[in-house]
């Protein structure tokens, strides 16, 4: 009993966060959404991802300071056959709004 009650408070002391990225690059037509989907959901962050008329790919997600910096790390490699120039990132306040991850917005 005594773990669960741990197991609880660890999980209302996780800072949740919100963050807003714009990646350039080589960006599109390399499953970059498919394997953002993929990390993200493996983290158990929420949010969507979706490529942009202009070829970046723009990603809001939400979740655990930690598994959101991991998943932004990430973004700075992208998938094997990506080429990332540039990632702008931009904090939010943390809404709670999403269920899932997918491809939206």
């Amino acid at each position: 009993m005594k773990e669960e009650e741990e197991a609880k408070n660890n999980e209302k002391n996780e800072k949740k966060v919100r963050a807003h990225l714009l990646i350039s690059g080589r960006v599109q037509g390399v499953a970059f959404r498919y394997y953002t989907i993929d990390m993200a959901q493996s983290l158990g962050i929420k949010g969507w991802v979706r490529n942009c008329w202009d070829g970046n790919v723009e990603i809001v997600m939400e979740g655990e300071e930690e598994k959101v910096e991991q998943l932004i790390n990430w973004c700075y490699r992208g998938p094997g056959s990506a080429i990332v120039k540039k990632v702008d990132i931009e904090w939010e306040k943390y809404r709670g709004e999403f269920n899932s991850f997918g491809i939206g917005g």
